[in-house]
C-alpha cells in the first residue's frame, strides 16, 4: 500500500521547520478563518439583495454583479497572487488581502449606491485572491509531511462549509439588523485577523525567480474571460454570443498561457504539472465538487424559501446538516484516504454527490422537512469524503517553494467550478420552469404572463396583486418550479455521475498507480512509432488494475 499524499521531494520549509505544535496550530486557526471569511463572502450577500435593490434601486443586472464582481476578480487573480506570496512571503500577502478586504468591505457604510457596491465588491474580490492562496500555502510549509494531509484536510473542511457560515451569519446578521450590517461583519472581522495573523510564522521561496508578468496577464485574462461567460449564461442564453465568444476567449487565452509557460525559464505555473495523475486527478475533481455545491445552493436556497417559505435565518439553519458529515469526513481523511486510495475516495464520493442530487428530486411542494434533510446528509458525506484528499493530492504534487502558486490552482478549480455550477444549475432551473409553466398562463394577460414566466419571485410579486386569481397563480407557479428543480436535479446528478466515472478510471489508486489499461493507453500514446516492444509488454506484472 502507498500513500500518495505525501511526495518524496516536499520538506518543511527552512523557516518553519523548528515551529512548536503550538505554533502550527495557530497558523492552521488563522489559515482556517481566513478561508472562511472567503468563502462566506461568495453567498453571504444572496439573502440581503431584495433589501439592497429597495434601498439602492438597484436593476437586476447590477443585483447579479453586486455577488459575481467579487467572485470574477477573485478568480482571475488568485494564480498571480499565489505568485506573489512565494516570492515576497506568505504572511505578508494575507495581512495584505486582509488590509485590502477590509476597506472594500468597509467602503459601501461610507458610500451607497449599486455602482459603489458593485466596486467595492470587486475590490474584495482582489483582496480575497491574496488571503485564500497564502492561507493554504502557509499550512502546507508550516507541517512536516507526515501531519499536512491531516492539516490539509481541516482547511478543506472549513473551505468546504465557508459558504454555509456566510449564509448563517447573514442570516443572523438580517434577522436583528440591515443589510449593511453584512458589510460591518466583514470589515471587522478581517480588521481583526490582521494583528492576529502578525504573531503567526511566515515563510517563502527560498531562491526567488523573476515574476512571470507576461504569464500572470493572460492567466488572469482567460480565467476572467471564462467565468464571466459562464456567469453570464443564465441571463443571455448559452447560444448568446457574448457568451459562447468569451468561453473561447477563455480557452484561447488558456491555451496561449501553456504555450507561454513551456517556453519560459521562470514560469508562474508548470502546466506539466497537469500530466501528473495525482495533480490532475485533484484539480478535476474539486472543479466538479464545487460545481456541485454551490449548484445545490443557488436552487436548494430558493426552493427552502420560495416554496416551503423559510425566512433568511431558517433557511441557513435548514441547510445546516451539511456542515457534520463535511467537517468530520475532511477532518478524518488522513486515516482512510491512504487505506482505499484516490481513486476510490474519489468514485465513491462523487457518486454519493450525485445520490443526494437524486434523492432530492423527491421534494414537492408540501414535502416535510425531513425529505430535505437526509439528502443533504449523504450529498455533503460525499463532497466531504472527497474534497481533502484531492486538495491534498494537488498540494503535494509540488515542491514547496511553489506551494502558493498550487494552492492558488486549487483555490482557482474551486471558483471556476462555483460559477460554473451556479450557471448551470441557473440555466436549467430557468429554462425548465418557463416550459412548465407556459402552458398554464394562456388564460392571463400577456404582463402576467411575461413576469410569471421569468421566475417564481415575479411570480409571486404579481400574485400578491390579484386576488382569488393571485392564489391559483402561486400554486401553478410553485408547481412549475418543483418540476423545473427536479429536472435541474436530475441533470447535474447525471454531469456528476459521468464526471465520477472518467475521473475514477484515470485517478491512481492506492499503490499510486492508474490502471492497468490506462497505463497501456499512456505508454502506446507517447512511445515513438517506431519502437520495438518490450519483453514486459508480453507479460506485464503490473498488468492487474490496482485497487
Amino acid at each position: 500500500m502507498v500513500d500518495t499524499s505525501t511526495q518524496p521531494d516536499q520538506t518543511t520549509d527552512p523557516a518553519t521547520a523548528g515551529l512548536s505544535t503550538r505554533a502550527r496550530l495557530w497558523t492552521l486557526t488563522l489559515a482556517c478563518f481566513g478561508v472562511a471569511l472567503v468563502m462566506s463572502s461568495m453567498v453571504a450577500l444572496n439573502t440581503a439583495l431584495g433589501d439592497i435593490a429597495v434601498e439602492t434601486s438597484a436593476t437586476q443586472t447590477q443585483l447579479t454583479w453586486i455577488v459575481d464582481s467579487y467572485t470574477l476578480v477573485l478568480a482571475c487573480l488568485l494564480l498571480p497572487a499565489g505568485a506573489i506570496g512565494d516570492r515576497y512571503g506568505r504572511r505578508g500577502a494575507f495581512i495584505a488581502g486582509l488590509v485590502v478586504f477590509a476597506l472594500a468591505s468597509a467602503a459601501p457604510l461610507i458610500w451607497t449606491g449599486a455602482d459603489l457596491l458593485i466596486l467595492a465588491r470587486a475590490g474584495a474580490g482582489a483582496g480575497a485572491a491574496l488571503i485564500m492562496p497564502a492561507t493554504l500555502s502557509l499550512i502546507t510549509t508550516a507541517f512536516p509531511a507526515d501531519q499536512r494531509t491531516k492539516a490539509v484536510g481541516i482547511w478543506a473542511g472549513v473551505s468546504g462549509v465557508g459558504g454555509l457560515i456566510g449564509m448563517l451569519g447573514s442570516g443572523i446578521l438580517l434577522h436583528f439588523w440591515t443589510w449593511p450590517s453584512i458589510f460591518w461583519a466583514f470589515a471587522i472581522c478581517s480588521a481583526l485577523l490582521v494583528p492576529l495573523t502578525l504573531t503567526m510564522p511566515s515563510s517563502r521561496d527560498d531562491d526567488p525567480k523573476p515574476l512571470d508578468w507576461l504569464g500572470a496577464v493572460v492567466i488572469g485574462a482567460a480565467v476572467a474571460a471564462f467565468v464571466f461567460g459562464i456567469l453570464e449564461a443564465p441571463v443571455h442564453g448559452w447560444d448568446h454570443p457574448l457568451v459562447y465568444g468569451c468561453l473561447a476567449a477563455g480557452v484561447l487565452l488558456a491555451a496561449a498561457f501553456g504555450v507561454i509557460e513551456l517556453r519560459q525559464k521562470y514560469p508562474l505555473l508548470d502546466v506539466r504539472l497537469f500530466g501528473d495523475v495525482n495533480f490532475a486527478t485533484g484539480a478535476a475533481t474539486v472543479t466538479v465538487l464545487f460545481l456541485a455545491l454551490f449548484g445545490f445552493f443557488f436552487v436548494i436556497m430558493q426552493h427552502i424559501q420560495l416554496v416551503m417559505g423559510y425566512s433568511a435565518l431558517e433557511t441557513a439553519l435548514a441547510i445546516s446538516p451539511l456542515g457534520g458529515p463535511m467537517l468530520l469526513l475532511t477532518a478524518t481523511s488522513f486515516w482512510y484516504a491512504p487505506r482505499v486510495g484516490l481513486r476510490l475516495v474519489v468514485f465513491i464520493g462523487l457518486l454519493l454527490t450525485a445520490t443526494g442530487y437524486l434523492a432530492l428530486r423527491g421534494l414537492e411542494i408540501n414535502s416535510p422537512y425531513w425529505d430535505l434533510a437526509w439528502p443533504l446528509v449523504v450529498l455533503s458525506s460525499g463532497i466531504g469524503m472527497s474534497v481533502a484528499p484531492t486538495t491534498a493530492a494537488i498540494m503535494t504534487s509540488v515542491p514547496d517553494d511553489k506551494q502558493g502558486v498550487a494552492s492558488a490552482v486549487n483555490d482557482t478549480t474551486r471558483e471556476v467550478g462555483a460559477a460554473l455550477g451556479i450557471a448551470l444549475a441557473g440555466s436549467l432551473l430557468a429554462t425548465q420552469y418557463t416550459n412548465a409553466i407556459a402552458p398554464h398562463l394562456e388564460s392571463y394577460p400577456e404582463p402576467i404572463r411575461e413576469a410569471a414566466s421569468r421566475s417564481l419571485g415575479e411570480s409571486m410579486s404579481v400574485a400578491e396583486r390579484l386576488g382569488e386569481q393571485g392564489a391559483q397563480l402561486l400554486e401553478i407557479s410553485r408547481g412549475a418550479f418543483v418540476q423545473g428543480l427536479q429536472a435541474s436535479l436530475l441533470s447535474l446528478a447525471v454531469v456528476i455521475i459521468v464526471a465520477a466515472v472518467l475521473i475514477g478510471l484515470w485517478a491512481p489508486g492506492r499503490d499510486g498507480r492508474q490502471l492497468a489499461v490506462i497505463r497501456k493507453l499512456r505508454t502506446a500514446r507517447t512511445a515513438p512509432p517506431d519502437a520495438p516492444a518490450s519483453p514486459s509488454s508480453h507479460a506485464d506484472p503490473d498488468s492487474e488494475s490496482s485497487a
